[in-house]
């Protein structure tokens, strides 16, 4: 069914912001009129050791981006700022939650990453090995992650929240032969320890030969730390002496692994490699962020996440940008912590999530309102679909109405960003991504993959990027089945449903295992949850399909209210009504579930799986990727 979501609102580009842009309409047509001189170009604002033979190799579906180049990603995120006028300039501002902070300007940085890959090849790593980081929100991460690409061994980061198990699947996956993590980390005023989570761990994980600790929180990690395998970094920073200077790599040699979840079956290692990844992240938060020399870009993501590995990390780096660093909770120790900060740091450019913008939007407009935000020109959007009325609450509370918003679409397994506007070209409309990104072929087809024009489909792309991923690491057969088997070889398919517009806007309706049929007519959830989303009582909306023995599925929605509104029958009665009005009888919710949070993982996505199972009265999957595993409990006992 084609969606009915309606948008009518478009915001053109400040025309102080389109005078200033790093980025014409005229970056569309170059991309156009010849795609890999394209992504050539935009690879020589990379520093070679060698420049590369061929832009690219295409073995459907494995690519080759940049053969026979050779660079270092370390020396373009570090050593050729230290050494190219901005060896003053911060790379890393930090704050800690307990308000402690430190700032380390490019030429700090080139010290303390150099520091890290001397203690690194003391303890045996070499190129190609692979090395998991286990590590909180703090400098040191993004030190470890240069310091391995510095090297040539390949990073795998995991998230500091993650269980002993998960951890474990994930160094026993990749082969890791040391594990670097911290004594502890602070959150939601708690002092957390990883070090006891990683003792755990590596009891069976048999390729670990040592685990590094960084200290951070000074916690006793006493008790279960075995000699000759543990190590404190700093006692061994004291021993380790020498320049070590940035290993020549191949374009395709690995840069990182990095594990994304499905709904079933093992998390799958994405493999990253440097040339191709590199050229992608660095050239559109370029064109995306249109970013400055004095700028101060703070992406909200946890280290451990592909945005962050994209846009904290190598993206914002290779472009000699400060980034900015927050360690704690958005709520700790108020609600105004952001904004408090951004006052602060005098930050620019802001990237969160969805979920982050809504849970703001429920606790209302006063907290931002209390600090000056008149420093930030850019706002953008990541993770999932953005409600209109959420698009609409950020630019007018943040962004003060005078930022446009850069709602962008990608996916671990893209590198980088594949769909977005560009800030100073492309009209914007809440709710929409907008456009494929020049050089990127990206396509809403039908179940036999023929292209659709206007309406919805299966977001697809259909020409290799430089920052794909190159295969599930270890798993050639499953990378090309996972992602290149529905529509054949040479189209790489997202997951992802998609509609566009009369203007030729994609829309994105979420992954389509997240689309209801009732009554034989598919539903996407998302234009159900921006319909929610769009009542004011409403601050939060998920919806789910639960099996129904005369429709085949009916609708369940899980509502989270904005403050100062309560939960009744009367209002349930409401919002289905609103929901009819707004899509259509077909859409209305067979029941409306009010919770006062919804499940969310780590990287701020709602688990919708787990509320299918609850709204089933099924047992639940696997949980331990929540923010907050008890909402599960609470979700269960609410109607």
């Amino acid at each position: 069914m084609e969606s009915l979501l309606k948008e009518g609102r478009v915001f053109d580009p400040p025309a102080a912001f389109r005078a200033q842009a790093n980025v014409g309409a005229d970056l569309y047509d170059e991309a156009a009129k010849d795609r890999l001189a394209y992504w050539g170009r935009q690879a020589e604002q990379l520093d070679w050791f060698r420049k590369w033979d061929r832009v690219l190799e295409w073995n459907p579906p494995f690519a080759q981006w940049f053969v026979g180049g050779k660079l270092n990603a370390c020396y373009n995120c570090v050593d050729r700022h230290a050494a190219g006028g901005r060896a003053d300039k911060p790379a890393i501002i930090w704050e800690g939650e307990p308000g402690d902070s430190a700032t380390l300007t490019y030429a700090d940085l080139l010290r303390e990453v150099t520091r890290f890959a001397a203690v690194l090849k003391q303890l045996g790593v070499n190129q190609g090995d692979r090395v998991a980081i286990y590590m909180p929100i703090i400098p040191q991460t993004v030190v470890a992650m240069l310091a391995c690409a510095r090297i040539g061994a390949a990073h795998s980061v995991v998230f500091a929240g993650f269980s002993p198990e998960a951890l474990a699947f994930r160094i026993n996956d990749s082969g890791a032969k040391v594990l670097i993590t911290a004594d502890g980390y602070w959150r939601r005023g708690q002092l957390l320890s990883t070090k006891q989570n990683a003792n755990v761990a590596v009891e069976s994980c048999p390729s670990i030969e040592t685990v590094l600790v960084v200290q951070r929180a000074g916690n006793d990690v006493a008790e279960g730390w075995v000699d000759g395998r543990d190590r404190w970094y700093h006692e061994e920073a004291l021993s380790a002496t020498g320049d070590v200077p940035c290993a020549e790599l191949d374009a395709e040699d690995p840069l990182y692994v990095l594990y994304t979840s499905g709904s079933t079956g093992k998390p799958k290692g994405a493999l990253h490699t440097i040339g191709g990844y590199l050229t992608h992240v660095a050239s559109t938060h370029r064109a995306v962020f249109d970013t400055k020399e004095s700028d101060v870009f703070w992406c909200t993501a946890d280290i451990a996440w592909t945005t962050a590995h994209s846009y904290v990390v190598y993206g914002p780096l290779a472009n000699g940008t400060t980034i900015f660093l927050y360690e704690g909770a958005p709520e700790t120790p108020h609600r105004g912590r952001w904004w408090e900060l951004i006052a602060k740091y005098r930050i620019n450019v802001l990237y969160t999530a969805p979920t982050a913008i809504r849970t703001f939007m429920k606790w209302g407009a006063v907290e931002p309102a209390e600090f000056d935000l008149t420093s930030l020109r850019l706002l953008g959007s990541v993770g999932e679909p953005i409600n209109p009325e959420a698009w609409i609450w950020y630019q007018t509370h943040i962004g003060g109405g005078r930022c446009p918003i850069v709602d962008t679409w990608w996916q671990t397994e893209t590198g980088g960003m594949m769909v977005a506007p560009l800030p100073g070209v492309t009209p914007t409309k809440p709710g929409s991504a907008t456009r494929p990104l020049p050089g990127i072929d990206v396509a809403v087809v039908d179940e036999d993959g023929n292209p659709v024009t206007r309406g919805g489909g299966y977001l697809v792309v259909k020409s290799p990027w430089p920052g794909m991923l190159r295969t599930v690491w270890g798993d050639d057969q499953r990378y090309a089945s996972t992602y290149f088997s529905k529509f054949g070889p040479e189209t790489y398919f997202a997951g992802d449903g998609a509609r566009l517009d009369e203007d030729g806007y994609l829309w994105f309706l979420g992954r389509v295992d997240d689309v209801v049929n009732v009554s034989g007519h598919r539903i996407g959830t998302t234009e159900v949850e921006s319909a929610l989303v769009g009542h004011p009582a409403v601050a939060e909306a998920a919806v789910i399909g639960r099996e129904h023995e005369v429709k085949g599925q009916a609708i369940t929605a899980f509502v989270v209210l904005r403050e100062g509104n309560e939960p009744s029958a009367a209002l349930e009665k409401e919002l289905k009504a609103h929901v009819t009005r707004e899509i259509g009888g077909l859409a209305r919710p067979e029941e409306v579930r009010f919770a006062p949070e919804l499940p969310k993982n780590r990287a701020g996505k709602i688990l919708r799986r787990l509320l299918r199972d609850i709204a089933e009265g099924r047992e639940l999957g696997d949980t331990t990727t929540l923010i907050d595993p008890t909402v599960v409990a609470v979700l269960q006992s609410h109607k």
